[in-house]
């Protein structure tokens, strides 16, 4: 019975461990431009193949730095391509993730072997490739700490004309929801893009997988210094354990805090400067352990945090405030930054040197509003539709990042839906063909559209009709045909109606060429079956649409009539010249037969009555 017990507790001890241990976060590898999977060395790590993702070209790739990965193959994107392209990867869990893009070096374009160009995350603007980027370990990448919500990641490169965007890798790595939560205000409405990540003390740059951290870390990138400046630091180092370090939400390496810098007496104070975007808000984070033999315990080592010359921290103990020596210790703190430069500088108090283990600064990027869903869909059914040239692009989100919206469509922030919509669509011009689809009025808050001058065929669609807020519409000049829908009779706001110079019939709508008296400006000219206003043929009598298609029916069936008959007619006729080819073949024949005929006769005549004057003259005959 003891033993029974024993094993219950066994079973449900293991059942609860194996309940409560955390699953394995979602992570996403593509090799751009790679045709299978690969397994980069040396850490064996996996690589999907980069399939139905994007548009582009593959090519070879020039790693242009140690630390990207040991990938052969890229994905760059040429400006015939359209300026915006993206990368639209689905099936991706709910979930806080570390967004990385790998940067590549085309071996094909050398007229520009260093591109430039701006890169966005779900419609946010990230990052933008500075010049030099490829002689700096830490600019061959960009990253940030995105929110995904609704199944699905877009990362896009922007064109500026300065070279052909060139992808090597792209990294989705899930990482903690609360991963470097900085208080009031974080949340999913912004996002994290790492400025910088150092590790202080050591010579070797290392992602966390180096460290052995924990897979929840996001597999961060630490870049090494090993000083802030000549003669202003020493290093320290130790291969004691450190408590507190790779803990919930942020997973640090324990192996992070096993190195440091420490200040000397000749430069007390410890300061790290870079070089930022001005205006921005970014978030700091400090790494602190004291793992120097010197200090023993509390008071030994206290400094102040100042970030641009103001106190962020003051008095500073690290032994104090983690607990105890080796032992990790992190401090935040978000600071506005008007200047180019962000400096943080460690002060000693009471003649103690200061010491640091790693920092972190992270620009703090609003996340932009998108467009809304059924907005772009209509958008992308239209491009299909008119056959849209690939120099527009026409990828991504339509309206954000705000730096880069798409050529031809323009947008409004609605601030009921706190979403962008579409208001105008200018693509006068750009030898567009195809057809204009029913699914343009789901761009229900259009108010001019301007598609002249193109080889757009087929009707008006009557769903124009209901985008009640069109004020401007201008079709001329294409090869529209059908007449004119009664619906556009409809809009109350429509104010100018272009449809001049295609091939439109029938009565022009009562309802607009009542507005004619209203100010409006109507232009229905070259369309030579249009009638029924003034400047325009007279209408005959007007049919209904029943009286029309009865009349159809009967045409179809005369038509067929008269068809009918011609082949009765041309069969007869085949006939005739038939027999009359048979006859003319025979007539010889039968003259001879005629003569011969009439020679027999005639020599039966002339026989008959010889003979009987024989008969006369010789007498009887023997047998009578």
């Amino acid at each position: 019975m003891l033993r029974f017990h024993f094993l219950w507790l066994l079973v449900f001890c293991s059942a609860l461990n194996s309940s409560s241990a955390r699953h394995a976060p979602f992570a996403m590898r593509i090799s751009c431009g790679a045709r299978q999977n690969i397994h980069s060395p040396p850490t064996n790590t996996l690589w999907f193949k980069d399939f139905a993702y994007t548009g582009g070209i593959p090519a070879n790739a020039t790693r242009p730095s140690f630390i990207t990965p040991p990938l052969k193959t890229l994905r760059y994107f040429p400006l015939s391509e359209g300026p915006e392209n993206c990368y639209i990867i689905n099936r991706v869990p709910k979930g806080h993730y570390n967004v990385r893009i790998f940067f590549g070096l085309n071996t094909l374009t050398s007229f520009d072997l260093e591109p430039l160009f701006d890169i966005s995350v779900e419609g946010t603007q990230i990052y933008s490739l500075k010049s030099g980027w490829s002689d700096h370990d830490d600019q061959a990448f960009a990253e940030a700490l995105v929110f995904l919500r609704d199944g699905t990641v877009s990362i896009c490169f922007h064109s500026t004309g300065h070279g052909d965007p060139a992808i090597l890798s792209l990294e989705i790595l899930q990482v903690d929801d609360k991963a470097y939560y900085f208080g009031q205000g974080w949340g999913e409405g912004l996002i994290l893009r790492t400025a910088t990540r150092l590790s202080c003390g050591n010579g070797k740059p290392k992602f966390d997988v180096d460290y052995s951290g924990d897979h929840w870390g996001g597999d961060r990138f630490w870049n090494p210094i090993l000083s802030f400046g000549q003669n202003a630091d020493q290093r320290r180092s130790t291969e004691s354990s450190i408590k507190q370090a790779s803990k919930a939400p942020n997973f640090y390496p324990e192996a992070l805090y096993q190195t440091a810098l420490v200040s000397t007496d000749s430069q007390p104070d410890l300061q790290y400067t870079m070089d930022v975007d001005p205006n921005r808000n970014y978030s700091i984070w400090l790494h602190f352990a004291e793992i120097d033999n010197t200090i023993t315990g509390v008071g030994q080592r206290v400094f102040d945090i100042l970030i641009n010359g103001d106190i962020a921290f003051e008095g500073v103990d690290v032994v104090k405030m983690s607990g105890d020596r080796y032992t990790a210790l992190v401090l935040n703190t978000t600071v506005a930054v008007n200047g180019r430069t962000l400096t943080v500088t460690l002060h000693p108090k009471g003649g103690s040197h200061a010491i640091i283990n790693a920092i972190e600064v992270f620009e703090i990027i609003a996340v932009e509003s998108k467009t809304l869903p059924e907005e772009v869909r209509a958008l992308q059914v239209l491009k299909n539709s008119l056959d849209l040239p690939h120099r527009f692009g026409w990828n991504g989100d339509p309206c954000v990042p705000q730096q880069h919206p798409w050529s031809g469509a323009d947008c409004q922030f609605d601030r009921t839906s706190h979403k962008w919509v579409i208001d105008g669509l200018g693509l006068d011009n750009q030898g567009l063909r195809g057809f204009l689809p029913n699914g343009i009025s789901k761009l229900r808050h259009l108010q001019s559209i301007n598609l002249s001058g193109n080889s757009i065929r087929g009707a008006i669609p009557s769903s124009l009709g209901t985008i009640a807020s069109l004020e401007v519409l201008d079709l001329s000049y294409n090869f529209f045909n059908g007449s004119i829908p009664e619906s556009l009779g409809q809009l109350t706001a429509l104010r100018r109606l272009n449809l001049n110079g295609n091939s439109l019939s029938g009565r022009v709508p009562a309802a607009l060429g009542g507005r004619l008296l209203h100010r409006a400006s109507f232009n229905f000219t070259d369309n030579a079956g249009l009638c029924g206003i003034p400047g325009l043929r007279a209408c005959g009598p007007h049919l209904s649409t029943s009286a029309k298609i009865g009349i159809g029916f009967g045409v179809l069936g005369l038509i067929f009539l008269l068809i009918i008959c011609s082949m009765v007619w041309w069969k007869r006729r085949q006939n005739i010249l038939r027999a009359q080819q048979i006859a003319a073949r025979g007539a010889p024949y039968a003259k001879a037969r005629t003569h011969l005929s009439h020679d027999i006769q005639l020599a039966r005549h002339y026989n008959h009555h010889g003979n009987a004057r024989t008969a006369a003259e010789n007498g009887p005959s023997l047998l009578s």
